[in-house]
C-alpha cells in the first residue's frame, strides 16, 4: 500500500511492451556506456594514490547523502531526487566520464535498493541515469570544452547548461515514456506532472558542480562546505514532504486521513485497472459518540478513537489499510480480494472490534457503529463514486439497523437519474396546472355488510418521458428531501377538496391519506390540516392519516405529541403495515390510533402459508381486543375475503373489489357495486359492534 509497491508492479495488459522498454533502455545504456567508454581517453586509469582528494571527498560525499533517498512531495509517479547529482557532475567536469559513471551508477543502485525498488526497477533506473550522463558527455564534447578550460568563459557556461539539460531531459523522458506504458497516459502528460520541483531540484545540483570544481582547485577540503547548501536543499524538501504527509495525515490517530485516503484508492483504482483485480471501500460511522464526549469528556473521546485506530489497523493485512476521514468516521480499504465473502469476513472482524468493550481509564466504553460497502468496479470506478456510494450503504445500515451494508443502486436517493426524477417532481407539485400528479382512490369495504365505508387515496405520478414512476420508489426518493413536504400539503389539499366535492354531491366517504415521519415532525401540520379543513368545510372525522410504524419509532415523543394535536382536532388515525415493524404491545396500547391496517405481504400470504394465515388472525384478535379496527390490505381473490370475514376483520381493500381509480371514475363504479354475500363471521357478531373501547 505504498507508492514504492505502485512502482514495482508491472502493467498486465502491456506486460510485455512495457519489459521490453525495459530491456530496451538497458541494453542501450550498456551500448551507450561501452562506445562512450572506447572513445573517451583512458587518461584518468592512474595508480589509486594518485586520485586527487577532492575526487575522494565527492564521492564519498555522494554516497552519503543518498543515504536517505529524498522522494518528490505530491508526485506519485515521480523518480527520487538524486542530491548527489552536483558531486557527479563535478568528477565528470573534472575528472572525467568513467568516474563520474562509476561514482552515479553506485549512487543509484543504492537509492533504489534503499527505497525497497524491485530488480528490474534498479536495472532500469541504473540504465536510465548512465544513459543522461552520457548525454551530458557528449554534449560537452560536442562543444570542444575540456575540464581545463570549461569554466575559462561564458561560452564555458553555455555549454555546462546544455550539458545539465541534456540529463534532466534524457533521464525525465526515459521515466516518463515507461509510466506512459504502465498507466496509459499521454506522455506529454507524465512529463508536465513532475516536471516542475525536478526540474528546480535538478538545475539547483547542476548549478553547483561548477562551483565545487573551482573550489577543488584551491583547496579539496573545502569541497566539505558544500554539504551546508545541499544540506539545506535537503532539509527544505524533507519539510515539503513531511508538510506533505502531515496534510495527508490525521493529527490525533496517525492514520491517513480523507485526502490521503483519497490518495491511496486511487492508487489502488490504478493497480486493480491494470490488473484486472478487484477493491472495496468501507466506511464506518460510529453510533453515540457524541455522547461519550457529552458525558465523558472529549478527552475519553480521543482516547476511544485512538484506541479503535490501533485496534482497526491491528487486523489488517497488507492490502488493507486504516484511515480517518472526520470526526467519527473511519475509511477501510481492501486493495485486492477474490471473492466476495473476504469482504464480508473483514466487515465482520471490524464489526467484532466495535462490539468489544472498550477500557479508558476504568470505565468501560461500549460502542457500535455501521459499515457501508462499495466495490470497484461494480459499484464505481474511481475514488469519488466508490466513496459516495460506500457512504450511501453505510446510512443504510445505520437505519436498518444491520449494522453492515453493500451499496444498491436502490439505496442511493441522491443520484443524477434520481435528483433529476426529484426536481421534475417539485416542478410539477409547485404547478397545479402541470399534468402528472394525480390521486386514485381504492374502495374500503366492510365485510361485515358489504357497505362502501372509505377509500385510500393513492398517489400517481406520469414523467413526461419516463412514464408511470412507481409510487413506492417516488416515495422513498421524496421523504429524503424538503420535496416531502410539498408533496403531502398537495395530497391533503387535493384530498380533502375532492371530499368536498364528494360531499357536495351526497357522498359521505371517509378518505385515508398517508403521511411521512417528516410530515409529523413539522410543527405547522396540525394548522394547515386544520386551515384545509375549514376552508373546504369537511368535518375531521371524514378525514384518516395513515402513519407507519416506522414513522412512530424514529422520534415517539415528538411524534405523539403531533397524534394527540390531531386526536383533539378529530381527525382519525390509522396505523399503517402493521406486523412488520417494532411497535411492542405497550406502546400500541398508548397511541391514539382508531384503525390498524394489515400489511398486504401476510395478506396476499394467506393462499398458501399457514403462519401468514396464523399472523392475520393474531392481529385480528389483538386490534378487536384492543378496540380497534382492523383493514385488511391486498384482498385479491374470494378465498382471502372469506377467511378474512371468517376471521371477523373489520374491512378490507384489494383488486378483489377494485383498482385504484381516479376520482371521475369513483361515482360511476359505486353505481355499479354490489355487495359480497357470505356466511356470518365465526364469533357471530358484527366486527364493528363488538368494539367496546372507543378511540
Amino acid at each position: 500500500m505504498t507508492t514504492t509497491s505502485l512502482r514495482n508492479t508491472a502493467p498486465s495488459q502491456r506486460r510485455e511492451a512495457f519489459f521490453g522498454y525495459v530491456t530496451a533502455v538497458v541494453v542501450s545504456a550498456v551500448i551507450a556506456v561501452a562506445l562512450t567508454s572506447w572513445l573517451t581517453p583512458a587518461l584518468w586509469i592512474v595508480n589509486l594514490t594518485d586520485v586527487p582528494v577532492a575526487v575522494w571527498v565527492m564521492a564519498v560525499m555522494a554516497i552519503l547523502i543518498e543515504w536517505r533517498p529524498l522522494l518528490p512531495p505530491g508526485s506519485r509517479y515521480s523518480q527520487a531526487a538524486m542530491l548527489s547529482l552536483s558531486f557527479i557532475m563535478a568528477i565528470l567536469l573534472w575528472w572525467g566520464y568513467i568516474p563520474a559513471l562509476i561514482i552515479q551508477t553506485v549512487v543509484a543502485a543504492l537509492i533504489f535498493k534503499r527505497l525497497g525498488a524491485a530488480a528490474w526497477r534498479v536495472a532500469f533506473n541504473t540504465a536510465q541515469f548512465a544513459l543522461a550522463l552520457t548525454a551530458a558527455h557528449l554534449v560537452l564534447v560536442a562543444a570542444g570544452m575540456s575540464s581545463a578550460h570549461l569554466l575559462d568563459s561564458g561560452w564555458g557556461l553555455v555549454a555546462l547548461l546544455a550539458a545539465g539539460t541534456a540529463w534532466f531531459a534524457v533521464s525525465h523522458l526515459l521515466v516518463c515514456f515507461a509510466w506512459t506504458l504502465r498507466f496509459s497516459v499521454p506522455w506529454w502528460r507524465m512529463v508536465v506532472r513532475a516536471f516542475g520541483y525536478e526540474a528546480v531540484v535538478h538545475f539547483a545540483q547542476l548549478a553547483l558542480a561548477p562551483i565545487l570544481v573551482v573550489v577543488a582547485s584551491v583547496n579539496a577540503w573545502l569541497v566539505l562546505l558544500s554539504a551546508v547548501p545541499i544540506y539545506a536543499v535537503y532539509r527544505m524538501a524533507r519539510l515539503s514532504s513531511e508538510h506533505e504527509r502531515m496534510a495527508l495525515s490525521d493529527s490525533l490517530t496517525g492514520l491517513p486521513n480523507r485526502k490521503g485516503f483519497q490518495t491511496e484508492v486511487s492508487e489502488a483504482i490504478d493497480r486493480a485497472e491494470e490488473s484486472g483485480g478487484r477493491l472495496a471501500v468501507l466506511i464506518c460511522d460510529l453510533d453515540r459518540f457524541a455522547a461519550v464526549n457529552n458525558s465523558l469528556g472529549h478527552g475519553v473521546g480521543d482516547q476511544l478513537l485512538k484506541e479503535l485506530a490501533n485496534r482497526f489497523t491491528a487486523c489488517g493485512q497488507s492490502s488493507q489499510m486504516v484511515a480517518k476521514i472526520g470526526g467519527d468516521e473511519f475509511g477501510f480499504l481492501i486493495a485486492e480480494y477474490g471473492s466476495e465473502s473476504e469482504v464480508e469476513r473483514y466487515a465482520d472482524r471490524v464489526r467484532s472490534i466495535l462490539s468489544g468493550p472498550v477500557w479508558l481509564d476504568d470505565v468501560s466504553v461500549d460502542v457500535s457503529g455501521a459499515i457501508g460497502v462499495a466495490c470497484y468496479p461494480q459499484d464505481g470506478t474511481d475514488f469519488e463514486t466508490l466513496f459516495r456510494h460506500a457512504d450511501v450503504a453505510m446510512y443504510e445500515a445505520k437505519s436498518r439497523g444491520s449494522g453492515v451494508a453493500r451499496y444498491a443502486p436502490e439505496y442511493d436517493h441522491h443520484s443524477p437519474e434520481r435528483l433529476a426524477l426529484l426536481g421534475d417532481l417539485r416542478r410539477a407539485l409547485e404547478a397545479p396546472d402541470l399534468p402528472g400528479v394525480e390521486l386514485y382512490y381504492q374502495p374500503q369495504i366492510e365485510l361485515a355488510s358489504g357497505d362502501v365505508v372509505g377509500v385510500e387515496a393513492l398517489l400517481r405520478y406520469r414523467h413526461p418521458s419516463q412514464g408511470s414512476v412507481d409510487p413506492a420508489e417516488l416515495i422513498a426518493l421524496a421523504e429524503h428531501s424538503a420535496v416531502m413536504r410539498i408533496l403531502t400539503y398537495r395530497v391533503i389539499d387535493e384530498a380533502v377538496s375532492q371530499l368536498a366535492r364528494w360531499r357536495a354531491d351526497g357522498l359521505t366517504l371517509r378518505v385515508s391519506v398517508n403521511v411521512s415521519v417528516r410530515d409529523l415532525h413539522a410543527t405547522d401540520f396540525c394548522d394547515y390540516l386544520t386551515q384545509r379543513l375549514i376552508k373546504h368545510q369537511v368535518p375531521p372525522a371524514a378525514l384518516r392519516l395513515e402513519i407507519t410504524e416506522s414513522a412512530l419509532m424514529a422520534d415517539p415523543r415528538r411524534v405523539m405529541a403531533t397524534l394527540k394535536r390531531l386526536e383533539e382536532l378529530g381527525v382519525g388515525l390509522s396505523l399503517d403495515d402493521f406486523g412488520t415493524g417494532f411497535s411492542s404491545m405497550q406502546h400500541l396500547r398508548r397511541l391514539p390510533v382508531s384503525e390498524v391496517k394489515i400489511d398486504k405481504s401476510f395478506v396476499l400470504g394467506m393462499a398458501d402459508d399457514p403462519d401468514a394465515v396464523a399472523i392475520v388472525r393474531s392481529i385480528i384478535e389483538l386490534g378487536r381486543s384492543l378496540g380497534l379496527q382492523v383493514v385488511a390490505e391486498g384482498v385479491e381473490n374470494e378465498r382471502i375475503w372469506r377467511q378474512l370475514r371468517k376471521f371477523g376483520c373489520d374491512a378490507a381493500q384489494g383488486w378483489f373489489y377494485a383498482k385504484p381509480m381516479p376520482a371521475s371514475q369513483l361515482a360511476g363504479w359505486l353505481s355499479r357495486y354490489r355487495p359480497h354475500v357470505a356466511d356470518p363471521p365465526i364469533n357471530n357478531v358484527s366486527p364493528i359492534s363488538a368494539r367496546s373501547v372507543s378511540r
